[in-house]
């Protein structure tokens, strides 16, 4: 599996309600168990009209097949090779 960011323009994203939101998830994860194994949702960080999502997926085009099939935008995929936190600064 690749580690993909997606970056989705939802305009008013950041101002949905409790009941918007999980609503929004789970078309998220309808889609997702359709798709099976090929791709999992990690987690996702919510601006004012923008998501950064964090997925696993197969390829990319799984990751815009996930998307048509929630009703949710794509509009920048990036895979993402390798991760770098503080950890790295104690050696």
């Amino acid at each position: 599996m690749n580690r993909y960011i997606i970056e989705r323009g939802v305009p008013g994203i950041g101002s949905l309600s409790a009941a918007e939101a999980a609503a929004a998830a789970r078309a998220s994860c309808d889609a997702l168990d359709s798709l099976g194994n090929d791709i999992q949702w990690q987690h996702s960080f919510i601006a004012a009209d923008k998501t950064f999502c964090l997925y696993l997926a197969k390829d990319e085009d799984t990751v815009r097949q996930h998307a048509k099939m929630s009703g949710f935008p794509a509009d920048t995929i990036t895979e993402v090779p390798g991760m770098l936190d503080p950890t790295y600064a104690a050696e």
